[in-house]
């Protein structure tokens, strides 16, 4: 059970992250998106199989597979708000690589 001082902590810290202009970005984005469900939908499908993609064991062919993928959804990547939607996604992964990297550095974990 996690004791109620590391809960505080991470309200505390969770509440941070959201005050970054990285995650107020995100977070602005997100909701736009939302707005449009037949799009958002889309970004989820774009989504899924980009993550299926990217953790494929299967290493025959991957780079046709992902050529393909990357020619079939540049269109629909051009959209302004499907682009800006996921720069900020990216953005925010990215940062909390980051956060969850100097976490463990600093925890001594390996």
């Amino acid at each position: 059970m996690l004791e109620q001082s590391a809960i505080n902590a991470v309200d505390k810290f969770v509440a941070s992250i959201k005050e970054t202009e990285t995650y107020k970005k995100y977070s602005e984005q997100l909701q736009l998106i939302k707005q449009q469900p037949q799009l958002y939908e889309k970004v989820n499908e774009f989504r899924q199989r980009n993550f299926e993609l990217q953790n494929s064991e299967q290493t025959d062919d991957l780079f046709e597979k992902i050529d393909a993928f990357e020619k079939e959804y540049e269109k629909f990547r051009e959209e302004p708000l499907v682009d800006n939607f996921l720069r900020a996604e990216l953005a925010l992964c990215r940062m909390m690589q980051k956060v969850d990297a100097m976490i463990t550095e600093k925890l001594d974990f390996e």
